[in-house]
């Protein structure tokens, strides 16, 4: 017998297509098994996405989930709060230009994942975040002066944080936290505003001064007058005081002879001691 009959009637050889064909088998099957199953994160929604029929109306939270295989597909939204950083330019109410820099804290609403990607996709921010922010800085903007923009920045900030939440909310966007970063204006103003803030300093400091000048020139004159009034009490007191010592000089040195009045009338004479 030849070697080539003996490899023809070896056992092995005749059960290797049997072998392939069964790997062969064991490869799809793992295949179907691991492609009818997605497991969804936590802070994740599924989309499910049929070939045949586009996005579904059900929406898979987090957990292990069957779908189809090779026809339905699972995209996974992400639902936790993400955070968004937007550069916005606008007009102010005279004209003026405003840069500001807005950072955002929103979330797709868990229960409208489906709709959001199927009309904006997964791409939130470039689609649909800078465009809103953009739109409500430039439209509250408009409203107010660029003075009025930093003076009344938190009723400012407040009302573009209301109006960007009413635009992102159409979309199925929820706002969590608003700030504006930075809030700056054109060199021009910036000079404009800082000529205005010193020319009120040197105003303040002049009424100040006048003010100062005023105070010292009513103690000046309070002084003066009680001045005058103590000068016009001595000259009223030494006055007196000289009409009494002129008095004295004119006395002769002599007491009166008799006291009258309605006590008995007294020879004063006759008490003086005779030498």
């Amino acid at each position: 017998m030849s070697e080539k009959d003996d490899l023809g009637k070896n056992p092995f050889f005749d059960k290797g297509p049997n072998l392939i064909i069964g790997m062969v088998g064991l490869i799809v099957i793992y295949a179907l098994i691991s492609s009818s199953f997605e497991i969804i994160g936590a802070g994740e929604r599924g989309v499910v996405f049929s070939k045949f029929g586009g996005v579904k109306d059900k929406i898979l939270n987090e957990g292990l989930h069957f779908k189809i295989p090779f026809i339905e597909d699972i995209i996974q939204v992400d639902v936790k709060v993400q955070k968004s950083e937007t550069n916005a330019t606008a007009a102010s109410k005279d004209l003026q230009t405003i840069s500001s820099t807005i950072a955002l804290n929103y979330h797709i609403d868990p229960a409208q994942v489906n709709t959001v990607y199927q009309d904006i996709g997964v791409f939130f921010k470039d689609r649909l975040i800078d465009p809103a922010v953009q739109e409500s800085v430039k439209a509250v903007a408009a409203e107010f002066t660029a003075e009025e923009l930093i003076t009344r920045r938190s009723e400012v900030s407040k009302r573009i944080e209301k109006n960007m939440k009413t635009r992102l909310l159409e979309f199925n966007i929820i706002t969590d936290g608003f700030n504006i970063i930075d809030f700056s204006f054109s060199r021009e103003f910036n000079a404009a505003i800082e000529a205005k803030q010193t020319a009120e300093q040197r105003a303040l400091q002049a009424k100040r001064d006048l003010d100062r000048i005023k105070i010292e020139a009513e103690q000046k004159i309070t002084r003066a007058t009680a001045e005058a009034e103590s000068q016009r009490m001595q000259k009223e007191t030494i006055s007196a005081n000289i009409l009494q010592l002129r008095a004295i000089e004119k006395w002769d040195g002599r007491f009166p002879q008799v006291i009258g009045g309605e006590i008995p009338f007294i020879d004063m004479n006759q008490l003086t001691p005779k030498k």
